[in-house]
């Protein structure tokens, strides 16, 4: 894979040992993977336009901000920034037409599978 072919993501959980298992996956399966641990970290690197971002995947339970009002702001910021929910509750969570949403606990397949087919 060449370096422009490498999508890169940001994982928004507040977790650190999930959020260690899910950029690990994705970095296993060649996505450049940037982290943040809340809705504050992520926004400033939504914020900074020098950063190419491709996806963000998000807790839907974070603190201060939850991950569907992070995702509102991202879409002020990036008006086109694909959204992956990532959630306990993928049954019961209401989410965006155009967004995404992932049940936790998901196996690196289904992970690999639905961001593939989120990037095309």
């Amino acid at each position: 894979m060449s370096h422009a072919d490498v999508h890169t993501i940001l994982v928004v959980e507040d977790d650190a040992i999930v959020r260690m298992l899910i950029v690990d996956v994705l970095e296993e399966l060649e996505f450049k993977v940037l982290e943040a641990d809340g809705s504050e970290q992520a926004l400033e690197t939504l914020k900074d336009t020098s950063q190419h971002i491709d996806l963000m995947m998000t807790d839907v339970g974070l603190p201060v901000m939850d991950g569907r009002e992070l995702a509102t702001e991202a879409r002020t910021l990036r008006p086109a920034l694909p959204v992956l929910f990532a959630s306990g509750y993928a049954d019961s969570i209401e989410v965006p037409a155009d967004m995404h949403v992932i049940g936790k606990p998901f196996s690196i397949d289904q992970l690999r599978d639905k961001v593939k087919s989120i990037l095309g």
